[in-house]
């Protein structure tokens, strides 16, 4: 066992992956459907570090995780982030950032009440939001406040303690919420009712229905001007039939009285769609006509990565329309201004045997949308790191830094939104992306977890019931608040409501179960709309109780 403890001691990078590897098979192990994902990783680190004092990563490994996680997740974040203030997304969002708000206070006033170390206070806080990027956060944050290493080696393992201690009621009590609260409202709102009345920001699943056109008002008139009338968002026509004759559905199209034309979209795009036209039909024009083929397409050439919907104009260029677009796992309909990203697949409708045509233009390579552009990766990371050292100037004549939590974020978020500066395209695909996150957030955790580890033993013997106390409040306070003003601020339903707090608690596992005890897409719909601000939000939080407790 020495042997083994000298050869991790004097190999840091053997001590790395033998973490990794633990902590993966930690993380693996489920118990009663719960599992700790890739914080697992933080618990072998801590278990290393407590095992031996020598066993401890240098701090660059823990900083290139935590650049590299923040970055890819701000740029991930970016066009969701700036569009998450529609009426309706911006309701559900005012409630996150309130109840996260309300998180940090009762971090606050537990850290006064019982006498507890801040900086651990602010760990139990990050732990019982089960919120990582906001863990890397205050650890960055305690750096930049830290004196000399001694004191930055004692600040920055205290809230990794506080997290791990907090972390697993983080999950496993708001899985007993939701349980808790499925049994109090067993049928719950027998619909969405905000959905139903047509404010919805965002889309539900999506579906292909026929309509006749038996409307007075849209006979003679154009699609074109009718879209601009009653504007389609994640409304797009695919095709249609006069008569005999078959065609796809242009700008330009005039309506008649008796065409079917083929619409795509959520459930309330497809509602307008009925109002406007008059009639849903029975008939398929997707089963029944030959003439039209379909195909989901890649995206990878570089001169259609960061172009808009409307910039290509491949009903004019190529005779063909895109109907939806599926990035990651989520399908959305595309607008006029959708940008499209390398590794989308688009599903394509054109004539039959154009579809090779199509394809070669958007490139349909499966290697090359899954390759990283490292100039880009690269340079996007160097201004992260530049904004995040740079002082920046506070009333009454002092200065601040982002770090290198807050630096590379704010360049990933805004740099995700603009997509492209020139040639140089900014977004990665998503799996690209994903992959990379996964490896920043385990060379993170795995470097703090190892440098904690001597210290959480001594925590859990003094102070550690109380910290589990406070880390227990903030959990229960989030899923009773979160829960039940969903109801009543939003009225969503059960499922819409699970998948609400799954966003603010942006935790997986507890999406997982809202999507087990749903019928619908409709807690993936929520737990998108306020994820990125629940996000932004406990980093934040997260730096501003380090101001205020340290």
């Amino acid at each position: 066992m020495n042997a083994i403890v000298d050869a991790l001691a004097s190999s840091p990078l053997l001590l790395l992956f033998a973490v990794i590897g633990v902590g993966s098979l930690l993380g693996n192990i489920r118990i009663l459907g719960f599992s700790l994902g890739p914080a697992g990783v933080l618990f072998a680190g801590i278990l290393f570090g407590s095992f031996d004092g020598r066993l401890r990563l240098p701090d660059f490994v823990y900083i290139l995780g935590l650049v590299l996680f923040v970055y890819t997740v701000g740029l991930q974040s970016g066009p969701t982030f700036f569009s998450s203030f529609g009426r309706r997304a911006f309701r559900a969002n005012v409630l996150a950032f309130g109840t996260i708000a309300a998180a940090a206070v009762i971090a606050l006033l537990g850290s006064r009440l019982f006498g507890l170390d801040g900086a651990s206070v602010v760990g139990v806080f990050c732990g019982a939001m089960t919120n990582t990027p906001a863990l890397a956060a205050s650890v960055e944050a305690l750096r930049q406040a830290a004196g000399d290493m001694a004191d930055l080696q004692t600040r920055a393992s205290a809230p990794v303690v506080g997290y791990s201690v907090a972390y697993p009621f983080g999950v496993i009590g708001m899985l007993l919420g939701f349980h808790l609260f499925r049994k109090l409202r067993p049928g719950g709102l027998k619909k969405d009712v905000s959905a139903a009345e047509g404010g919805s920001d965002r889309p539900g699943p999506i579906t292909a229905k026929t309509f006749r056109v038996v409307n007075p008002g849209v006979v003679g008139k154009s699609v074109g001007s009718l879209m601009k009338d009653a504007p389609g968002q994640g409304l797009v026509f695919s095709r249609m039939r006069r008569g005999n004759d078959s065609s796809l559905v242009y700008a330009e199209t005039v309506l008649d009285s008796g065409d079917l034309v083929v619409a795509v979209g959520d459930p309330s795009a497809l509602e307008r769609a009925k109002m406007l036209f008059g009639e849903e039909s029975s008939e398929e024009l997707q089963t029944e006509n030959r003439e039209f083929d379909f195909r989901r397409i890649e995206v990878s050439d570089r001169k259609v990565v960061g172009k808009t919907i409307a910039e290509l104009n491949l009903q004019r260029l190529l005779d063909a329309t895109i109907t939806r677009i599926r990035r990651g796992d989520t399908d959305f309909v595309p607008t006029g201004s959708t940008v499209l990203e390398r590794g989308d697949r688009v599903r394509v409708v054109t004539w039959a045997g154009n579809l090779d045509r199509v394809a070669k233009y958007l490139g349909d390579s499966v290697r090359f949308s899954s390759e990283a552009d490292l100039f880009s990766l690269s340079a996007g990371m160097v201004l992260g790191v530049l904004l995040g050292i740079a002082p920046l100037p506070l009333p009454g004549g002092g200065t601040f830094t982002l770090g290198f939590a807050g630096g590379p974020l704010v360049a990933g978020l805004v740099l995700g939104r603009i997509q492209h500066s020139g040639p140089v395209r900014w977004g990665m695909p998503y799996g690209v992306n994903l992959t990379l996150r996964q490896l920043g957030i385990v060379l993170f955790l795995a470097g703090i977890g190892t440098k904690a580890g001597d210290q959480f033993v001594d925590t859990l013997l003094h102070g550690g019931a109380s910290l589990m106390a406070v880390g227990a409040a903030i959990t229960v306070s989030v899923a009773v608040v979160g829960l039940f003003a969903s109801v009543s601020f939003l009225r969503l339903s059960v499922p819409g409501v699970l998948g609400l707090v799954s966003g603010i608690q942006t935790q997986p596992a507890c999406l997982a179960y809202a999507n087990e005890h749903a019928g619908s897409d409709e807690p993936n719909v929520w737990y998108a709309s306020v994820y990125p601000v629940s996000m932004i939000a406990k980093i934040i939080l997260a730096q501003l109780l380090v101001a205020w407790l340290v």
